[in-house]
């Protein structure tokens, strides 16, 4: 049963540039579709719906996507779909949502969810959101971590103490927040067995979060507390001037590698995947015999592990292996699945060259 008192935020700021060419500056990664019908968002929504009403979803976005989101979302209320005025990372956004949130609600219990991320089986994870949802209640500052399946080097992680394995009920009390590793150190990671990812997914009562703002980030918490009520008329243009000053900062940084009552859950598999590159999507979607994955039509002739989308037009790959080709109008991307997180740096080589057509 919905809790009138949980309210859902959803983080649907980013530009998902390793999706290039098909993730663009107004289709992002998070709007698109990858492994069915619905965008990414649109999933994100729906797995919450079980226990968050649609009435008590927020979302935060830039005003490139504000319409859009609305668009894909028509349950969420439009005033809760704010676009940020300018990008100052997340320990602002986040004391933002609880901020307006905590007017409105000042018993909320907040969950934050990134728009981009996969979850392959949402009933599991709605089980794991219900210790989290506890401890939140009780005033800790929650994070999930997610088992880890292989020494990953782009994730940050979380230690927990020594004996906390995957599937511990129980909230526990974390060690520290660890950075990327190096691959050496990811491989000690996953070997001592608790160490997690981190997912950037968190619970907190509104009010405990803003505790925590004031305490170790007063600037910000300062600048947000002095704005109008989200219903003013003058909420959007007094958000726009003060917004700029608030410190450009995770909240990993700013709060929770600082705060004292940080518990964090660690999960057992639900399915989680950040949908981090091409790569990862091949990794989720069925493959042939001979290994080779498609959204369009391809044939294959002495041709392996390959990942093809291509709408509209058949692909023929002969003796190739381990390729991604993802075509649009004006773009065709063609890079090797092990390189698939490099495509990241072909946008900013775009945006050097003033290639603002093809961002």
């Amino acid at each position: 049963m919905a809790n009138s008192h949980l309210h859902g935020l959803i983080l649907a700021g980013g530009r998902g540039t390793r999706f290039w060419p098909r993730s663009r500056t107004h289709t992002p990664k998070q709007l698109l579709s990858f492994l069915g019908a619905q965008s990414l968002i649109q999933e994100t929504a729906e797995r919450l719906e079980p226990m968050i009403p649609r009435e008590n979803l927020w979302v935060l976005t830039n005003r490139h996507l504000e319409q859009e989101i609305r668009r894909q979302l028509p349950g969420v209320p439009r005033r809760q779909i704010i676009a940020e005025p300018a990008q100052r990372n997340t320990a602002p956004c986040l004391g933002l949502a609880a901020q307006v949130i905590y007017e409105r609600d000042p018993e909320a219990i907040l969950g934050v969810f990134p728009a981009d991320h996969h979850i392959g089986n949402p009933a599991r994870f709605r089980q794991w959101m219900k210790p989290a949802i506890a401890a939140a209640r009780g005033g800790s500052l929650v994070t999930l971590g997610i088992a880890p399946r292989w020494a990953e080097t782009g994730y940050g992680y979380l230690e927990f103490p020594k004996g906390i394995t995957a599937g511990h009920k129980q909230p526990a009390k974390l060690r520290r927040f660890r950075e990327k590793p190096d691959a050496r150190t990811a491989q000690r990671f996953v070997k001592a067995g608790n160490y997690f990812w981190n997912a950037g997914i968190f619970f907190w009562r509104a009010g405990t979060f803003l505790n925590a703002m004031r305490q170790h980030l007063p600037k910000t918490a300062a600048v947000l507390a002095a704005l109008p009520p989200l219903g003013s008329r003058v909420f959007a243009s007094r958000l726009a001037e003060a917004y700029p000053l608030c410190e450009n900062i995770s909240v990993d940084y700013g709060i929770l590698e600082k705060a004292p009552n940080v518990a964090g859950l660690a999960t057992s598999d639900f399915g989680w995947n950040d949908l981090g590159s091409w790569n990862a999507v091949y990794e989720l979607l069925a493959r042939d015999a001979e290994g080779n994955a498609s959204r369009s039509p391809m044939l294959a002739e002495g041709a392996r592990g390959n990942y093809v989308e291509a709408p509209g037009k058949l692909v023929a790959l002969v003796g190739v292996d381990d390729l991604v080709v993802v075509d649009t109008p004006d773009a065709l991307l063609v890079v090797h699945r092990s390189q698939a997180q490099r495509v990241g740096q072909l946008v900013k080589r775009l945006e050097q060259a003033g290639r603002s057509e093809l961002l």
